[in-house]
């Protein structure tokens, strides 16, 4: 049996999938992988889903750097010559930049087709495939050209988990520590207890449910994020996403988990001096962080740079920079604030605790 929650179906044989795509005649089924996926993913699939006779494959090349318009141009011009119509399905099957593209080339393609998303990695399955987000980056800013739009059914199969190197893993980890951070006291202690480093033997069910069970209940509560409290899903992201977008135009990649990281450690700092957060629970979320992810020295010339990036956060408006902070761990809030001294002040912050820990190794030699 599988367990659902919305659209989000748990579905670890693909039974629900087979029954939906049986029930539901589509003139074409396409599916859109990355080369990782076709490599790792694709015959699972394809042996749970053995039924289907005229299905077509899109395979685009793997990695947040092409997740760019053209990429999209070039799955636009494959579906044409497909000749792809309204009542086709495109199935996508990958991690964040598959479903994320996969469902903007989707939403926008004959003014819109229906797309599944199927998860492959940590990240896609706990917060990339859901909540309707889809976009693509733009002149190196992460996310700038999007639309909001559901898929018809989220497929996660927790399988997939053990395709995965330690590097996926980790991406994902730190959007799992932010819903405990913002939303669930709870999660975030029953995540203190697991160490992620034995990820081979974690039993990743009951961590997965709980994730996708929180950020459902927030996206709901607030689906096109008009009231603002969705917002909260962006803790860490303001200088997260920054520093991701500065190593994009660098030509270099760090990993989404981590730069999300680094920037709940920066926002973190920014709560205590701002937003109520005790020193003790930032001492304590610092820790964790820490534990999981090495801290990156940022050289001083380059802040304005992750400045510049941060101005084209899409909270911003009226020429104010606007984050989401912590109250305490557990809760979050949206519409803060903050201005450039104190987010130059949160970077050399991190550039102390990079040398510190520099030191620290070194003493210990």
């Amino acid at each position: 049996m599988y367990k659902k929650i919305n659209n989000i179906i748990f579905d670890k044989k693909f039974k629900f999938l087979k029954k939906y795509l049986k029930k539901n005649i589509f003139t074409n089924i396409i599916l859109l992988l990355d080369v990782n996926t076709k490599n790792k993913c694709l015959n699972l699939i394809l042996k749970k889903i053995n039924f289907l006779k005229n299905y077509k494959i899109i395979i685009i090349k793997s990695g947040e750097k092409y997740k760019n318009i053209n990429t999209c141009i070039k799955i636009w011009e494959k579906l044409i010559s497909f000749k792809i119509d309204k009542n086709s399905i495109i199935i996508n099957i990958g991690g964040g930049v598959i479903t994320d593209i996969g469902g903007f080339i989707s939403s926008l393609f004959k003014r819109g087709i229906k797309f599944i998303n199927i998860p492959t990695t940590l990240l896609g399955m706990i917060d990339a495939s859901i909540g309707g987000k889809n976009g693509i980056n733009f002149k190196n800013l992460k996310n700038e050209i999007g639309i909001i739009k559901n898929p018809i059914l989220i497929i996660i199969n927790y399988l997939f988990i053990k395709t995965l190197p330690k590097k996926e893993i980790f991406s994902g980890l730190g959007e799992l520590l932010k819903y405990g951070l913002i939303f669930n006291k709870k999660y975030w202690y029953f995540l203190k207890k697991i160490n992620f480093n034995n990820y081979n033997d974690i039993n990743w069910n009951k961590i997965i449910y709980k994730a996708v069970f929180i950020k459902n209940k927030i996206v709901n509560k607030d689906p096109e994020e008009i009231l603002g409290f969705r917002k909260i899903l962006n803790f860490g992201h303001t200088i997260g996403h920054a520093i991701e977008s500065f190593f994009l135009y660098k030509k270099k990649y760090i990993s989404h988990g981590k730069s999300i990281s680094l920037g709940m450690l920066c926002e973190s700092w920014i709560s205590k001096k701002i937003n109520n957060l005790k020193n003790k629970e930032y001492i304590e979320i610092y820790n964790e962080i820490i534990k999981y992810y090495k801290i990156i020295k940022i050289k001083e010339k380059y802040f304005n740079k992750i400045i510049n990036f941060i101005k084209n956060d899409k909270k911003n408006y009226n020429n104010n920079i606007y984050f989401c902070l912590l109250k305490k761990i557990g809760k979050c809030s949206f519409n803060k604030k903050v201005n450039k001294d104190l987010i130059l002040m949160s970077l050399k912050n991190m550039n102390k605790i990079y040398y510190f820990k520099k030191k620290k190794k070194n003493d210990k030699r």
